[in-house]
């Protein structure tokens, strides 16, 4: 037991001893090195939520920019698809042999142009067949008018005439009809793509020979969620672009609104048309809508990150002869990382962006950095 207590003793002397070492050590240092200067305070960080910044009332450091009236539009966006205003793949109704390709591959076509004809060698043969048929049809019944007036035949007899004069008229007709199936023209003006057929190839009826796509003016199909139904009326402008030329835009209309909501997806199925004169765009392609609901001029916008959140009322702090004062405010629309500020600013007063976590209301401020904010006319 002596010994125990004999460590125990020592072991206190220790740590004693070491607490003195640790005492004379700073106060060495510190008289040594003297007080700090005042110059070497003016750099040290205030404490975050100091209520007037760091001792002294030196200015917190924040980076501001300033409310702009500028144009802003309601509108909303989606991504669609372009298609043609006509689209059709022609093939043929009757099997047969090529006879004849009358198009080039890619060429622009008029309505009614001969594209691709079948042998019709034996439907021109019938058709002659039927036109002579009828002929000596109109002679008989010539001949039969003669003699009824004359009391030589009866009037049944001329009835009979008469009917197979209609019967030999519809012949023609059918035979006409069948040599025109072996004649495949366009059904509207348009540029027809590549085909996959030769002239000899034989063809069985319905087989796809070429397509032909109504350019000129093109469709858009896209969809909105269901909240905008009440918003969406025929006319109103679309303005399309695509990542396929970039920095152009395209103006175009809406033109239908689906009936039937999608119940899977809650949505809308729109349709507008543009122009496509001079034929820049093309059918199938990707592109970006935008439906212009309304325009407002002269809104006040202000970067979002200026905004403080708060259970209440959001706010923001304006900055005003130095001082950081705390304005409660009411937002609007946000475009862009823009948010319109509906009440508690007005133009060209300059808000904090950046730094407000650390502000109190009347907190000395002073500006390091500024952000641009959108000029006016340029908000979407």
């Amino acid at each position: 037991m002596p010994n125990k207590k004999h460590r125990t003793w020592v072991l206190l002397a220790a740590i004693a001893g070491l607490l003195g070492l640790m005492y004379w050590a700073f106060v060495a240092f510190r008289g040594a090195s003297g007080p700090l200067p005042p110059s070497s305070m003016s750099n040290t960080k205030p404490t975050v939520g100091a209520p007037d910044g760091p001792a002294g009332g030196f200015a917190l450091p924040v980076e501001t920019a300033r409310v702009v009236a500028a144009d802003l539009a309601l509108d909303a966006t989606a991504v669609g698809s372009l298609r043609s205003n006509e689209s059709v793949v022609l093939r043929p109704e009757t099997a047969g042999r090529i006879s004849s390709i009358n198009f080039k591959d890619g060429s622009a076509v008029a309505r009614g142009t001969l594209l691709v004809a079948l042998d019709a060698a034996m439907q021109l043969a019938e058709f002659d067949q039927a036109r002579a048929n009828l002929g000596l049809a109109q002679v008989n019944l010539k001949r039969s008018r003669e003699l009824f007036e004359r009391k030589f035949v009866s009037q049944q007899a001329l009835d009979n005439v008469e009917a197979t004069l209609k019967v030999q008229e519809a012949g023609l007709a059918l035979a006409q009809a069948k040599l025109e199936k072996m004649r495949i023209r366009a059904p509207f003006s348009g540029v027809v793509g590549i085909r996959n057929v030769s002239a000899g190839d034989y063809v069985k009826e319905g087989q796809e020979l070429i397509n032909i796509e109504d350019i000129g003016t093109l469709k858009i199909d896209f969809r909105l969620p269901e909240a905008y139904l009440g918003q969406l009326q025929p006319g109103q402008a679309v303005e399309v672009s695509t990542d396929a030329l970039p920095g152009q835009k395209f103006a175009a209309v809406l033109d239908a609104v689906n009936p039937l909501v999608d119940t899977g997806g809650r949505a809308i199925s729109c349709r507008a048309h543009l122009s496509n004169a001079d034929g820049k765009l093309r059918p199938g392609m990707f592109v970006r809508v935008r439906l212009i609901f309304e325009q407002r001029s002269q809104v006040l916008l202000l970067p979002e990150q200026a905004i403080v959140p708060d259970m209440k009322t959001p706010f923001v702090f304006r900055v005003l002869e130095g001082k950081a004062i705390r304005v409660p405010v009411k937002t609007g629309l946000r475009r862009n990382a823009q948010v319109e500020i509906v009440e508690g600013l007005k133009a060209d007063d300059e808000v904090v962006t950046a730094g407000q976590m650390k502000l109190r209301d009347g907190a000395l401020v002073r500006t390091i950095g500024g952000q641009a904010s959108a000029p006016a006319g340029t908000a979407k």
